[in-house]
């Protein structure tokens, strides 16, 4: 453990986008033990536990804060530090206990959180009266594997039920550096795994958690999924050749380039600004959604923000890498109005249409023309499209607005989920298409 330390209480963007991931309410843990320490040492406490049902597998994430009187000495601040693990672990194995079955794709985290507060017996609430003052003084400490190993008596090969540990701090660090649910969900499973190795080679892993990021997006795990995906549509005939891009980040990834830095800063910062559009987008949708109101329109909501964001690190860069593309185009082609066509690079069944909006009120490309019926564009591509795992048609129409130096993107947003459509399928609906319009010619 370390001194304590002010931290910034302002969370991440990834923070805010597990949010919209959120399965059930959240439920109370009642930790005995953690009350048996109020009286003696004036402590309180909060802990919760969440599950968060990302594309990937269920999130099961549980919060404790500990709330200390300020000038405990170390000792008893380890002491209740290792009681509270204790009590959480009692409390972890009685809930799995009572689960009627066992999820595979489950990933269990615990995040512990140390503050310190000088008023802790004059206040009722001492949460949200810091809430109010923006007071977060926090211990900073950490869990690294050789505490899995030493201090922790816990099966680590149970890969599905051992439950992760994180320190604030290093929570709140991995949250900015991964900025993506599924990136999250890779490095947690790339953790249990290191703590695993631990246990079998008597050896620990790592001795931080920025280290082990360091590691993991340095490591070939983060361009797999976008391999795969690349590889399939060369496949479906999609494209005709791998994409340039991928292959430069995952070769220069692979040889330690000193180029793969800036590649990771421009996935980086590629990633907070979908999020941000994200975001824009789904706000101007949910004024359509929350006229109808209702519980069905809440979850459909939901259900599109979550599409957007179960975006990787790379599919995120190639999707902001298309649009800020636009201003580069030809004058005349920003006139008339354009279609892109791109693909996701975490998912094989979720594709995109970008349609950039002619600057010609009255064009073909125009946002007069195209706003209106962006669903039955939506359509109209699923049919066509010959990929047999299709599953949604994300359309974006794109609207560059100029005002004196700046420029600014307004973005309409259409979600389409498509049945599940056999190959033979979707082959005999092409044709029977085709044939159609020749009756109409």
């Amino acid at each position: 453990m370390s001194n304590s330390t002010t931290a910034i209480a302002d969370k991440a963007h990834l923070g805010n986008e597990l949010a919209c991931y959120v399965q059930t309410d959240k439920l109370e843990m009642l930790l005995p033990a953690i009350q048996a320490l109020e009286a003696t040492h004036k402590i309180q406490y909060q802990a919760q536990k969440l599950a968060y049902h990302l594309p990937l597998g269920e999130l099961q994430l549980s919060e404790l804060v500990v709330y200390l009187p300020e000038g405990m000495l170390a000792a008893d601040i380890e002491s209740v530090r290792k009681t509270a693990i204790k009590s959480v672990l009692a409390w972890h194995k009685g809930y799995l206990s009572g689960q009627k079955a066992y999820v595979a794709h489950t990933i269990e985290v615990l995040v512990f959180d140390i503050q310190f507060k000088s008023d802790i017996e004059q206040s009722s609430n001492v949460a949200d009266k810091d809430n109010r003052h923006g007071k977060y003084k926090r211990l900073k400490h950490n869990f690294p594997a050789r505490y899995f190993m030493e201090d922790l008596i816990i099966d680590m090969s149970d890969s599905g039920q051992l439950l992760q540990i994180f320190g604030w701090h290093d929570w709140q660090s991995i949250l900015n550096a991964l900025h993506t649910p599924c990136e999250l969900w890779r490095f947690l499973r790339y953790r249990l795994e290191q703590l695993q190795q631990s246990a079998i080679s008597h050896v620990p892993s790592f001795e931080s958690e920025e280290a082990l990021i360091n590691n993991f997006v340095n490591s070939s795990t983060l361009f797999t999924q976008a391999i795969a995906i690349d590889n399939a549509l060369i496949k479906y005939g999609m494209q005709d050749a791998p994409n340039a891009a991928l292959i430069a980040m995952a070769l220069a990834q692979k040889n330690h380039s000193p180029t793969s830095q800036m590649y990771q800063q421009h996935m980086q910062q590629a990633a907070i600004l979908w999020s941000q559009l994200s975001s824009q987008m789904i706000t101007t949708v949910s004024e359509k959604f929350i006229a109808r109101k209702g519980r069905e329109q809440q979850v459909e909501l939901s259900h599109w923000q979550q599409q957007i964001l179960d975006e990787s690190l790379f599919s995120r860069h190639e999707l902001v890498r298309t649009l800020y593309r636009h201003p580069k185009q030809q004058q005349s082609l920003q006139q008339r109005g354009y279609v892109v066509h791109q693909h996701s690079y975490e998912r094989l069944g979720r594709h995109y249409v970008l349609i950039f909006y002619g600057q010609d009120a009255e064009g073909q490309h125009s946002k007069k023309a195209i706003q209106p019926n962006l669903a039955k564009i939506a359509l109209d591509v699923a049919t066509r499209l010959p990929i047999a795992e299709l599953h949604h048609v994300i359309v974006l129409g794109i609207d560059f607005i100029i005002e004196a130096e700046d420029s600014f993107m307004d973005i309409d947003l259409w979600i389409q989920p498509v049945d599940a459509m056999s190959q033979r399928e979707r082959q005999l609906s092409k044709q029977l298409q085709r044939l159609q319009q020749q009756n109409q010619k």
